[in-house]
């Protein structure tokens, strides 16, 4: 075909020289028809494939689109939340060090509102992972297991104790926690998520009633090197080999339609991000126990000192608060001022520019202007603009409801000194103060007599 030999056609007869002309001259067109149908299959099949390929790459295109589609809706959404966590974590974060009065029980519920609070925020952060992966370097802090499986206990109260008595059985909850033991290095609120969908597994797994327990051991020497191991375990129904091998893949699940089967997929991901390992034992009728083993870290994590954070206690500052929500900007005014600063504040980008300059030609300077973002007409990066160009010597903080995004993005906005994300954290606010305006303290401090 077209000049080309792909193939040869063989006709034989066992008499010699049987062929006569005319069968020789058939033949001979239909190999040639033979040769154009099998080269016009040949262009169907090529045909086909590229049209294949090229509805997967369309396809491939569309869930992009819609993926980039949903992050941006993500990323909106991301805002609105931290700015609405905003309050609840400032004044919340401000009653837990500045009310020493306060009972244990109110502490405590304190403490797990902040811990809530954080956990959300944490997950809100992870929602661009719909369009984004995840960063390579996680951000590792000492981790107290047992401190965080009692605050697992009382989180997940609720699904092991009270739901299962409103349908008469009786799941009882049992710990046993080993003594000095090591902290590692993780991320508390993955660790805690873990832990939360193995108890839900373990409640699943006692339909009838019976008993969960929570264990902590130490694995390998006591000098503090080997792992850390936190055991959920159940005695109920148990699964079967094949279910047990299975039981790591996504969308695996024996639940039904109640299952999205990536409650232990989740978990296993926890662990390969901590370079940790799972380990599943389980029978039929005989319950079932997995056991999370975390490495020690050979040296002890670090945590802020004390000293750190005293010395964040800074000197008595005149600020300026930009923000145009209502909510976050009297949350954070009332905190700021319960540190000792004097605090002004304005409700969008144009009252703000327009304070700094009324403050300006009364002869009153700023230690630091701290700013929102997104905000209508004049926005947090104009703002920025408008005070360097002002007083350059005047710092910028930016506080903002996609701080988190920016920060993995590498994406620092002109004019801006410092970036903070919502909701904030008071240590996180003092230390930035602290970097920003001590060196420059005879600008915008305010002497105080006592």
């Amino acid at each position: 075909m077209e000049s080309r030999v792909f193939g040869v056609l063989v006709a034989a007869r066992k008499e010699r020289d049987s062929f006569s002309s005319g069968e020789c001259e058939f033949l001979r067109q239909l190999s040639e028809h033979v040769a154009l149908a099998a080269h016009q299959a040949q262009l169907h099949g090529a045909l086909q494939q590229a049209y294949e390929d090229l509805r997967q790459t369309q396809q491939a295109v569309m869930q992009q689109e819609r993926l980039r589609a949903l992050g941006q809706m993500a990323s909106g959404i991301a805002h609105d939340i931290n700015n609405a966590l905003s309050p609840v974590s400032l004044y919340t974060q401000s009653l837990l060090e500045r009310e020493p009065g306060l009972s244990a029980r109110t502490r405590d519920y304190l403490e797990t509102i902040q811990r809530a609070v954080e956990d959300v925020a944490h997950t809100v952060a992870r929602m661009r992972e719909f369009y984004r992966q995840r960063e390579p370097q996680l951000t590792l802090m000492p981790v107290h297991l047992n401190q965080l499986v009692q605050q697992v206990v009382d989180l997940t109260r609720a699904r092991w104790s009270d739901m299962p008595q409103l349908r008469g059985t009786v799941i009882a909850l049992r710990t046993e926690l080993a003594e000095q033991l090591p902290a590692i290095s993780g991320i508390e609120s993955e660790i805690r998520e873990a832990l939360i969908n193995l108890i839900f597994n373990a409640v699943d797994a006692v339909p009838g009633g019976g008993t969960l327990m929570l264990r902590t051991k130490l694995a390998g020497g006591a000098d503090g090197h080997g792992q850390v191991r936190v055991e959920v375990g159940d005695d109920g129904l148990g699964m079967d080999e094949e279910t047990r091998r299975r039981c790591l893949e996504p969308f695996f699940t024996t639940k039904g339609e109640r299952g999205t089967g990536l409650g232990l997929a989740m978990v296993y991901g926890v662990l390969r991000r901590h370079n940790g390992e799972i380990e599943i034992d389980s029978a039929v009728g005989r319950g079932t126990t997995v056991s999370l083993n975390f490495p020690v870290p050979q040296a002890a994590p670090a945590t802020p000192s004390q000293d750190r954070l005293e010395s964040a206690r800074l000197s008595r500052l005149r600020l300026l608060l930009v923000d145009d929500d209502p909510l976050l900007l009297k949350s954070l005014c009332n905190t700021l001022e319960a540190e000792g600063h004097v605090v002004t504040t304005a409700n969008d980008g144009v009252a703000g520019i327009a304070a700094f300059r009324a403050a300006s030609a009364r002869g009153e300077t700023f230690a630091a202007v701290i700013t929102d973002l997104g905000m209508p007409d004049v926005d947090g990066r104009k703002v920025a603009s408008a005070i360097k160009a002002a007083s350059p010597a005047t710092p910028v903080i930016m506080l903002t409801g996609w701080g988190k995004r920016l920060m993995s993005e590498d994406d620092m906005p002109a004019h801006v000194d410092c970036l903070l994300s919502k909701p904030p954290k008071l240590r996180e606010l003092r230390e930035t103060l602290a970097q920003c305006c001590e060196p420059g303290r005879a600008q915008g401090a305010i002497e105080v007599s006592e």
